[in-house]
């Protein structure tokens, strides 16, 4: 390949990818374009630990600095694409530079879902995407004292966590009828719910946030007639797949960037993988698109693989995880999936695991500080087993297996 491999952006999937490429034994030219001013590093940590001033950059980085030069890796920071020129195969910034491509890799990622509203461009007002957005929420904190968060979701409810535990007095405001509806079933909304109201957070459900008032920086919440006193405010309501630059090359998309099953585009010399992709799994039946860590790093070395003309196919069970407080919950495929739900272990004790089943076989896996419950539950997925024996805790879960 004459001009080599280009990968956009600068997550977790794209130094994945590069690092396949090399791996495989690769010798041409990697660019990676990406517009944040860091080489890649790890997301999830920046509404727990990094948030909570336990762990800095350095530990963040998905590889350190000098990994990409040590491997021949070009990597660009600070370096915003403008546009995809498929019939040329260049890839052209916002400065106007042109890089050739013989395959691209669009690792593009996803941006938060921003709110419109009346006084939503006020100080102290933050999303929690980007390692710049934390370092400007943790000076914020550091002379914060009411805190509203908006949206019940598992970054949310982490952010509420860790302020709460700093000292802030926290509000968690929720358009839904419970917190965490998206993702799990009512029961474990239950059980996080009161959690978090144990540990001193305010839930408000079935809220809907119209506006926020401040002069020059927020101190109310508007919810209708309702408002609430906040000098911080976290939106965290979702995220949206970065496809802007692949729809405007001609590239398929919906609801992501649609790929096979080996991380192909609609363009054949164009692949793509993470956050922004739409993808078949072949273990669940159906199309769709993960918001995970696990799928960004297993989907980018697919797909790379299959760039240099290998023949792997992307198909396995998502996982997810999410730490609040002391507790980690980690959590196999989804329990939407499931027609009925095994609980073994006392969620009184904080250490308990969910099973979902569907014609007797488990789909789904929902594990409270329980990991050997999480992790042969992956091993379990797919298998039938008597619901009644597994809720029996005096019954080895490993003899499942057999």
């Amino acid at each position: 390949m004459k001009s080599g491999v280009v990968i956009i952006g600068a997550g977790q999937a794209s130094a994945v990818a590069a690092a396949t490429l090399r791996k495989e034994k690769y010798t041409g030219t990697i660019r990676i374009l990406g517009d944040e001013s860091q080489p890649a590093y790890d997301r999830p940590p920046l509404s727990k630990y990094y948030l909570a001033g336990e762990m800095e950059l350095p530990k963040l980085l998905i590889r350190p600095e000098e990994f990409y030069a040590d491997n021949d890796i070009d990597l660009h920071t600070n370096t915003t694409v403008a546009s995809i020129d498929a019939e040329a195969k260049q890839v052209v910034t916002a400065a106007d530079e042109v890089f050739d491509y013989d395959k691209l890799v669009i690792a593009t990622g996803s941006r938060a879902r921003r709110l419109n509203l009346p006084g939503s461009d006020l100080e102290g007002i933050f999303y929690l995407r980007t390692l710049d957005d934390v370092d400007l929420i943790r000076q914020a904190m550091g002379s914060g004292k009411r805190l509203c968060v908006i949206g019940g979701g598992y970054v949310g409810l982490e952010v509420a966590a860790v302020a709460s535990v700093a000292g802030l007095d926290v509000t968690v405001i929720e358009t839904q009828d419970r917190i965490l509806q998206r993702v799990t079933t009512p029961e474990m909304s239950d059980y996080y719910h009161n959690l978090h109201v144990e540990r001193g957070v305010n839930i408000m459900l079935n809220k809907a946030v119209t506006g926020f008032e401040g002069t020059g920086s927020v101190s109310k919440v508007l919810c209708g007639d309702d408002s609430m006193d906040a000098d911080l405010v976290i939106i965290g309501v979702g995220i949206v797949p970065n496809i802007e630059i692949a729809e405007n090359a001609g590239i398929d998309c919906d609801n992501g960037i649609l790929v096979d099953d080996h991380g192909q585009t609609s363009n054949p010399d164009i692949y793509a993988a993470g956050d922004c992709t739409n993808h078949p799994n072949r273990l669940l039946g159906r199309r769709l698109r993960l918001e995970s860590v696990p799928n960004a790093i297993e989907q980018a070395r697919v797909a790379c693989i299959n760039l240099l003309g290998g023949d792997l196919e992307y198909a396995s069970i998502p996982w997810f995880w999410s730490d609040q407080y002391e507790l980690k919950l980690q959590m196999v495929g989804f329990s939407s999936d499931g027609e009925e739900s095994v609980v073994r272990g006392d969620k009184s004790t904080n250490s308990f695991a969910v099973f979902h089943l569907k014609d007797g076989c488990v789909v789904a896996v929902d594990a409270v500080n329980s990991s050997k419950a999480f992790m042969l539950g992956k091993r379990l997925y797919g298998k039938s087993v008597d619901a009644a024996l597994l809720a029996d805790e005096s019954i080895e879960l490993k003899s499942f297996l057999s």
